[in-house]
């Protein structure tokens, strides 16, 4: 496998090779390029790497416009009719479960010395008395995670159908940039609000987005802002404010982390709305990077953004999203002073971008690796898909390739790169191509599916045989004791129970996601391309799916293949049965390596 993995990167170099058509004195040129050197593989280029790619159609439109209408029509999107469907909760959240405990132990501690907790009073006598407390702190960590599901699916769907693809590509970025997670932040109805942030400010002034997120409740909450007060700060989000969201390792003391953590104390969240409590607030003097005063967090973000290494760090990260890895420090400086002559502004930042000839070069086309997510989509678009499809499942789907969107692995967002390609990677990118072209028929929605862990199926099951709660909810396996079993009449919560009620009642309340295959036409698709032959239909799907040129041996033993697959060279004579064929030979393209660039 190692050897494979060896010789695919290999093929991922070589497919690079074959995209080189821009002259290689492009490379860091900003300058814009022109009319004249604008071609519909421009275009596609264009719609590749500031959105999700696009269809023959797309393609052509865009080509159409030049480079200077089309690089604004992606860009300045606001202008663009863009009618979206709202996320539709299921209705799983009420005002009791705030503020919602931090653990199982948090919560039935509470209720022990309380007598309430997430708005559930305890049994004032009888066995397992806060039951209830322990099974609604279990049913909302089951509810909002299965929410968060439907929320990826929801966002998935915009960036499928959107006319806007810029708009979602810099939410995405942005969501890898300032990395939340619901896996610690637990309630999808700041994840969602945190996402509108994202698409809100995508393109508009960082500095607005950098305040925004300080005082965003999924921030907060994920990085620890309610521990974070006077006398006591936590250095967690001063920390990831200057080494990931500003200005990089390196440029900053320990002494700044800590004085700037003074800066933030007293902001914290109640429910979704930000709150700035002065009585927890540190409000002496402050020495942050060399400057001195009784600063606040909003002070603190405009000495960061004073840095050049601020904006060179920026840019070079949109660089890098959009145009290549390889980016030399001449450039980065150049980039980082036109970011802060923009103050900060990202859109005519990113006009410079994809206008210019280095963006264009033989080093950026086709150089870039897909991301799981940005794969997943453009597949679903070139495919001229409307729906994110429920079989396979999306979420499970992309965390199989390494990027499950609203579960960033930490506060570093995801590695991109190399990193997307390994020996296991590679096989999950080929198993998504083919359960798309030929979906399972033993799928099961694991979204629905209790945790394996918790056995609760066998609790159910052992339940609905008339067991009693302890005999049902004891651990496979394991005997129990005259003493223990004498300790669970006793208690007052069983664990496993709850969780298996928890489930019961999340399963009961959050809306099921669709679930249906990808409704695919590729017989029709080669037809209204005017395909007569295998070889002509190759070409189109080569052209279609791919930013990059193959060998012409790889491309005329696709074709055999395609040809002997049908038992003929001729579409007309295949046409009532060509479509198995068809997706066999698109499983083959894009389970290539040059399908892995963009």
């Amino acid at each position: 496998m190692k050897t494979y993995h060896r010789l695919f990167l290999s093929m991922l170099c070589s497919a690079a090779l074959c995209a080189q058509a821009a002259p290689a004195a492009w490379q860091d040129d900003l300058t814009p390029i022109t009319k004249a050197e604008w071609t519909s593989d421009s275009a596609a280029h264009l719609l590749e790497r500031a959105g999700f790619g696009g269809t023959p159609a797309e393609v052509k439109r865009l080509s159409s416009m030049g480079p200077t209408r089309a690089v604004q029509a992606l860009v300045q999107y606001q202008k663009v009719n863009n009618p979206m469907p709202a996320f539709e909760p299921s209705g799983v959240h009420d005002a009791g479960l705030e503020p919602f405990a931090t653990s199982r132990p948090a919560a039935t501690d509470l209720a022990r010395e309380t007598g309430e907790a997430l708005g559930v009073k305890i049994k004032p006598e009888g066995n397992r008395r806060m039951q209830q407390v322990a099974d609604r702190f279990l049913y909302w960590l089951r509810a909002s995670r299965m929410e968060t599901h439907r929320l990826s699916y929801w966002w998935a769907n915009r960036m499928l159908n959107t006319q806007r693809p810029l708009e979602e590509k810099m939410s995405l970025f942005w969501h890898g940039h300032f990395a939340t997670s619901e896996e610690k932040v637990r309630d999808y109805r700041k994840m969602e609000k945190q996402n509108a942030l994202f698409r809100a400010q995508a393109t508009g002034n960082f500095r607005t987005l950098m305040l925004a997120v300080a005082q965003d409740p999924a921030m907060l909450a994920y990085l620890d802002a309610a521990v974070n007060v006077k006398g006591a700060p936590n250095e967690n989000f001063a920390r990831e404010i200057m080494e990931l969201f500003t200005m990089g390792v390196g440029h900053y003391s320990e002494k700044d982390i800590r004085e700037a953590a003074r800066a933030f104390t007293g902001w914290n969240y109640a429910g979704l709305n930000f709150v700035n409590n002065p009585d927890l607030h540190d409000d002496g003097m402050k020495t942050v990077l060399g400057q001195s005063g009784e600063f606040d967090g909003e002070e603190v973000i405009d000495i960061l953004l004073a840095q050049p290494v601020t904006a060179e760090f920026i840019a070079a990260k949109l660089y890098r999203y959009f145009v290549r890895e390889d980016l030399s420090p001449a450039l980065q400086t150049q980039l980082g002073a036109l970011l802060r002559e923009q103050n900060y502004e990202i859109a005519p930042f990113l006009e410079v971008l994809f206008s210019s000839r280095d963006f264009y070069s033989d080093a950026s086309v086709a150089s870039r690796i897909k991301p799981p997510v940005e794969l997943v989509i453009s597949t679903y678009r070139k495919l001229g898909l409307h729906s994110v499809p429920g079989i396979p499942d999306f979420n499970d789907l992309t965390e199989s390739l390494g990027q499950k969107l609203l579960f960033p692995p930490n506060v570093a967002g995801w590695a991109n790169g190399k990193s997307w390609i390994t020996p296991g990677l590679l096989l999950a990118r080929g198993n998504f191509v083919y359960d798309t072209m030929f979906p399972p028929i033993d799928f099961v929605a694991t979204d629905r599916v209790p945790d394996q862990r918790y056995q609760i199926i066998s609790v159910a099951d052992k339940l609905a045989l008339g067991l009693d709660v302890t005999t049902a909810t004891k651990p496979e396996g394991k005997e129990m004791t005259s003493m223990s079993m004498q300790g669970d009449r006793d208690e007052d919560f069983n664990t496993r129970l709850a969780s298996y009620h928890a489930w019961r009642k999340a399963i009961e309340n959050v809306k099921p996601i669709l679930r249906s295959p990808a409704k695919l036409a590729l017989s029709e698709m080669v037809r209204d391309a005017g395909c007569t032959t295998a070889e002509q239909a190759v070409d189109h799907l080569l052209t279609r799916f791919l930013s990059t040129a193959i060998d012409a041996d790889t491309r005329q033993k696709i074709t055999a293949m395609l040809a002997a697959d049908l038992g003929t060279d001729d579409l007309t004579r295949a046409d009532s049965y060509m479509e198995d064929a068809l997706r066999n030979t698109l499983h083959v393209i894009l389970s290539l390596p040059a399908y892995q660039l963009g």
